[in-house]
């Protein structure tokens, strides 16, 4: 439909049916009897439980967040039901949104819950994430295994890094070798070794989205890019479905960059974000698009690729390659895939969620790379490493000439405290004070 104002052609994207179909895969996954099911994250880059014969590992991101979209009624039951037996708001809501099902014994769709035989918490910058085992392991006696996040602040130190990833890759080993022998199933390392290529094959095709989307008119808007991002990362499907995915999307994208079709057709004013928006209501981003404003999204995610985009020495931009495992090191053990897809997380103190606290200077690059005009960041009350050094984000943007605004909830997988009227409110006072009018209503 022709907006007032509409500069560029828009229309749907042709990969939006596969990501549904391999989304589904992942969600059938979880529920197959025939799978021991443990809960936690065996790596954003790479998954090796996917090398047990029958071992699903379900994330509380993706299925928190989905439960928040698709169903508020179920989502304020599950939180309901931790409540009531000592899990508070204070806690993340993605968290209480899966385990509400666990204590009520039914999932979203209505069937049994399924429960959890093991746990591996994700360690993470993020606080709140190691107490995911504690609901699982309180609820039923179950194997747990824990890492740790390893960070830490000052010059780069590569003799620490290494002790670093040693430290990582220790941890995983030891997970792996203790579920071969308490559930008697035995781990495929082959399997391993194609999965961290495909990966790395995941990872340069996102990387090269993100670059994609860098361009005038924004191809996809970060709504868009909420419906891929978790593919081959937090919902995890067949390794060699996933790349052809992930090429067929970078192909898509690449094609719309050249006929300049856009995300939103009127376009005129670009923000970023920091971290994922409230679930329930993506509607907000609609709003926006009646300014002509469109979302980028945020070095959270465009993660996906590796890592943040960055400027090059010869103007160029590309991830930033301090991330990756030595693309010299063969992978050809266990070992040399494990300590590969620890390395973006082991390796450096300037993971994504690192160069909040330690790059001050690293939100304005990313709102340079992706030629933003402002940005809007959320306050949550919840999952307090999502809010670290937030205000202060705002203000270094300020700063810089950047307009930005900020808002307050409960986190993203709960409503609770969202004040949505207020909200859009907000929105409207900060369009304005950029000299916006809504071109529709």
């Amino acid at each position: 439909m022709s907006q007032k104002g509409q500069i560029w052609k828009t229309r749907p994207l042709d990969s939006w049916a596969k990501a549904k179909e391999l989304r589904a895969k992942w969600q059938k996954s979880i529920s197959s009897e025939n799978n021991v099911v443990g809960q936690g994250n065996c790596g954003f880059f790479g998954d090796w439980s996917n090398c047990f014969p029958n071992l699903t590992i379900v994330e509380d991101n993706p299925d928190g967040a989905m439960i928040c979209s698709r169903s508020s009624a179920f989502a304020r039951k599950s939180r309901l039901a931790c409540e009531v037996r000592g899990w508070g708001r204070e806690v993340c809501g993605y968290h209480n949104n899966c385990w509400g099902g666990q204590y009520l014994g039914y999932d979203i769709d209505g069937k049994p819950f399924p429960y959890r035989q093991l746990v591996v918490p994700f360690p993470c910058v993020c606080d709140s994430h190691a107490k995911r085992g504690v609901q699982v392991r309180d609820f039923e006696p179950v194997p747990q295994w824990m890492a740790d996040q390893c960070m830490y602040i000052g010059p780069r130190d590569e003799a620490r890094e290494e002790a670093m990833l040693e430290h990582r890759a220790y941890c995983t080993l030891r997970q792996i070798n203790d579920i071969e022998r308490i559930f008697d199933q035995k781990f495929d390392d082959e399997k391993l070794i194609e999965e961290m290529n495909a990966n790395q094959q995941i990872q340069d095709y996102a990387t090269e989205i993100s670059i994609l989307m860098t361009n005038k008119p924004a191809p996809i808007s970060v709504k868009e890019l909420y419906s891929f991002y978790t593919l081959g990362g937090l919902t995890k499907v067949d390794p060699e479905e996933t790349v052809a995915f992930w090429r067929m999307l970078r192909d898509e994208i690449a094609w719309r960059v050249d006929e300049k079709i856009a995300a939103v057709g009127n376009e005129r004013f670009r923000w970023i974000e920091a971290h994922p928006p409230a679930w329930h209501y993506l509607k907000y981003y609609r709003y926006m698009e009646k300014y002509g404003a469109v979302c980028l999204g945020s070095q959270y995610t465009h993660a996906i690729g590796g890592n943040c985009l960055e400027y090059k020495p010869d103007g160029s931009i590309y991830r930033r390659d301090i991330m990756q495992y030595s693309p010299d090191t063969p992978i050809q053990t266990r070992e040399d895939a494990v300590r590969f897809m620890m390395g973006p997380d082991a390796r450096t103190p300037q993971h994504f969620k690192q160069d909040e606290y330690m790059r001050p200077e690293a939100i304005y690059e990313f709102a340079k790379i992706f030629q933003a005009d402002g940005a809007v960041f959320g306050l949550w009350r919840s999952g307090i490493g999502c809010t670290m050094t937030r205000k202060e984000q705002a203000m270094r943007l300020r700063k810089k000439g950047l307009s930005a605004m900020t808002y307050e909830g409960s986190q993203p997988g709960d409503r609770t405290d969202l004040d949505e009227k207020r909200f859009l409110e907000q929105l409207d006072s900060w369009m304005e004070s950029q000299g916006l009018e809504k071109l529709e209503d």
